[in-house]
């Protein structure tokens, strides 16, 4: 059992920074990738960012390529979500997700490949 709180969220203007974090608790021992996937009503959720259980490989979404960092302490803490030049499409609920692996340079990119979420927070984009 593995459970995840973001934190973060919150109204930031267009063109502007803002980074969140995923704790994990419970077991915190096992090996697995992190990813952050993000949700608008009546959307589906999509992929943005993930780093492998090592954290020495990270992927990204094309869209927020070159504007969006994702980091991890260390293998078994806290996350990081770095966003910069953030714009008002990029509004919705951002979920944090674990996800088992053995092979450590793996970096899943699909929901159905997370097996722990957590229980969002909501990020704003107006001016």
């Amino acid at each position: 059992q593995v459970q995840l709180v973001e934190s973060g969220g919150g109204l930031v203007q267009p063109g502007g920074s803002l980074t969140l974090s995923c704790v994990p608790s419970g077991c915190t021992t096992s090996t697995y990738a992190m990813g952050w996937f993000r949700q608008a009503p009546g959307k589906e959720r999509e992929f943005v960012a993930a780093i492998t259980s090592r954290g020495e490989n990270t992927a990204y979404a094309d869209s927020v390529k070159g504007r969006f960092t994702i980091s991890r302490e260390n293998a078994k803490s806290t996350v990081h979500l770095q966003m910069n030049s953030l714009k008002p499409e990029e509004t919705a609920l951002y979920y944090c997700a674990a996800g088992y692996t053995t092979v450590y340079y793996y970096i899943p990119m699909d929901r159905t490949e997370y097996d722990f979420w957590g229980q969002g927070t909501q990020v704003t984009v107006s001016s």
